[in-house]
């Protein structure tokens, strides 16, 4: 609802936002990291900045238009045609379902041209995007579309069912006011009436963009965290230029006739950038792919001769099975991200293409990659230097420098930096003396060059996907069969860190692989699946300390001794 008074962001511009539900979220502005724009000149953004505008509006201007934009199998939009796409659902937005400024708005559905046109509608029209993953279940959704106070959901029609359960109640069950489901992508045998593609029919292919200040939140990206409960990550205007013009312009160095492909869905921000933003900054093109697992990820690098491809080192180490069936010569730089790579996998794919992997470090909280190095300045097994615009440090545990050789706390600061949407626990930890402390552990060289350790918290990242044990453990422990349980992550060569799970049954429950098979099925109804523990080992207590915490260093070391676990 619009209040009286014009709302004014910390620097003292207007904000265009008359829903300030997303300002009003931030931490206070002491507890941001420290943000510092200085010596990139390309960050020098102006106050009054639509970074929907910039990109999309923009490179029509800059005479982009008639060039390849989005390609997808059987379909090719341009630069022109996605921002016709785009105006007229911004249209649909303002005209047919009443968004105001600052409104946040949920979308659900697989990488497509189309959910890019509704992801640059959103911001056009001055409102906030909240992009989920497909595997999503209907009890994550509705966590974010209470923590994000949710009252519109933009779905894929197959993916909707979870959606309508969302925007019905919230998580205690309460009805939630207003929520409503719009479908796209609805089959030509069902009614389309009420659709995003019926309601854009007519809609004019102009729209007046709203004019955001450069500080209002464009986006909140959700990533799990070791507390059990998905974290909201606020990002304005400004940030998603800056992450545009520090790692790509600067490591990545992409071509206006580059082709890119990957894997990463746009709800995670290493798919937003590397498959929507960095393509077109510089007027390329990119290739969306509803399914993107290896196999049809290799198959897609072929047939639309990609030069650039964005994935997880556990789909570099599918592919190397697969390479000889296909032509992979079109290739010319390959970026991992998501989970630490191997040196065995960069090694592997470098003797078996000549192409040398792009390693990098990024974070949901800081939107993208700051750590990274490509060309002559890879090391094999460094993650890379810092990215121009960013500055790193590795920190002992009372935030003091360590010298290089010397393991540590990895603190990053930059253009873009944690704001935690209504956590202050979470803020607090995250972001100390300005600096962003991301969790992991790492090794700075006298070179620069920054070597990864391990996590330094709880989160399972396998095959690339962050995974919060404690909610694993929340779901199983719903289950009639378990008593007691613990969920951590393992080495595993082929994930990087597989889910398992410990599990102390009630009285009278068989310790069986069927048992096991059970529990997995029953996480895999709750939560996304790739969340599912693939190991499970039937314990009859848990190791915990005289107050009663849980020693999970016990239970990892315990695991590193079994290979029996039941696996799937």
């Amino acid at each position: 609802m619009s209040e009286p008074t014009t709302r004014r962001l910390p620097g003292g511009v207007a904000t265009a936002h008359v829903d300030h539900f997303a300002h009003d979220a931030l931490p206070a502005r002491d507890l941001w990291p420290t943000m510092d724009y200085a010596g990139i000149p390309e960050l020098d953004y102006p106050d009054r900045l639509n970074c929907a505008a910039e990109l999309l509006d923009g490179a029509v201007a800059r005479g982009w238009g008639g060039r390849p934009c989005f390609r997808a199998p059987g379909l090719t939009w341009s630069y022109a045609d996605l921002l016709a796409r785009a105006n007229q659902i911004a249209h649909v937005l303002v005209d047919d379902l009443g968004l105001v400024p600052g409104n946040r708005v949920l979308l659900r559905g697989p990488n497509s041209p189309m959910m890019a046109a509704l992801w640059f509608a959103v911001l056009k029209a001055g409102g906030v995007v909240v992009s989920t993953v497909p595997l999503s279940r209907a009890r994550e959704l509705v966590f974010i579309a209470d923590k994000a106070r949710i009252a519109l959901a933009i779905t894929d029609a197959r993916l909707a069912a979870d959606c309508a359960v969302a925007m019905a109640h919230h998580h205690d069950g309460r009805a939630r006011e207003g929520g409503r489901v719009v479908e796209y992508n609805v089959a030509s045998d069902v009614d389309a009436t009420g659709s995003i593609e019926a309601l854009m029919a007519g809609k004019p292919v102009t729209f007046t963009n709203v004019a955001t200040a450069a500080d209002d939140v464009a986006l909140i990206a959700f990533t799990s965290g070791t507390t059990g409960e998905g974290k909201g990550t606020m990002h304005f205007h400004r940030d998603v230029l800056a992450i545009c013009d520090c790692f790509p312009r600067y490591v990545l160095k992409p071509e206006m006739d580059d082709v890119f492909v990957g894997s990463p869905p746009f709800a995670f921000t290493f798919g937003l950038g590397g498959l929507v933003l960095f393509p077109m900054r510089v007027g390329a093109s990119s290739v969306l792919l509803e399914q993107a697992t290896p196999p049809f990820l290799i198959q897609a690098i072929q047939e639309y001769r990609a030069t650039t491809i964005f994935t997880a080192p556990t789909a570099y180490r599918a592919m190397l099975g697969m390479r000889q069936d296909y032509d992979l010569s079109s290739l010319k730089r390959c970026v991992s991200a998501g989970e630490a790579l191997p040196l065995s996998t960069f090694t592997a794919w470098r003797e078996a293409t000549g192409l040398t992997i792009i390693d990098g470090i990024g974070a949901t909280e800081l939107l993208h990659i700051f750590i990274s190095a490509s060309g002559d300045d890879v090391r094999p097994g460094a993650t890379g230097r810092v990215v121009p615009g960013y500055e790193a440090c590795v920190m002992d545990e009372s935030m003091r420098p360590v010298p290089d050789g010397t393991i540590g706390r990895l603190a990053v600061r930059g253009p873009t930096g944690c704001r935690y949407l209504d956590n202050l626990e979470r803020q607090r930890a995250y972001v100390q003396g300005g600096w962003n402390l991301t969790g992991d552990s790492y090794i700075r060289d006298a070179d620069g060059y920054f070597w990864y350790q391990a996590r330094t918290d709880d989160m399972i990242i396998s095959s690339g996907y962050n995974i919060s044990g404690p909610e694993v453990e929340g779901v199983l422990l719903e289950h009639p069969a378990v008593q007691e349980c613990a969920v951590i992550g393992v080495p595993d060569e082929h994930r990087g860190q597989l889910v398992k799970a410990f599990v102390v049954t009630r009285p009278g429950v068989e310790h069986s692989t069927a048992t096991a098979r059970v529990l997995q099925d029953w996480v895999k109804e709750q939560l996304a699946p790739y969340k599912y523990p693939r190991a499970v080992e039937f314990v009859d207590t848990m190791p915990r300390t005289a107050t009663g915490k849980l020693q999970r260093f016990v239970l990892r070391d315990r695991a590193r001794e079994t290979a029996t676990e039941p696996r799937s």
